[in-house]
């Protein structure tokens, strides 16, 4: 399981609603809307 970076929530990356590549690393995502967050300013959550 993944943690998604937006919500904590815990997601299996085979049903991720959605993934984003950010330096190197694969994010995960529980909804469509999480994706979004972190699209527009992944700085602000990859890392935490």
């Amino acid at each position: 399981m993944e943690i998604d970076p937006v919500c904590k929530m815990k997601v299996d990356p085979n049903k991720a609603a959605g993934e984003s590549e950010y330096q190197g690393k694969t994010y995960y995502f529980c909804s469509p809307g999480c994706k979004q967050k972190f699209d527009a300013n992944p700085a602000q959550y990859a890392g935490k």
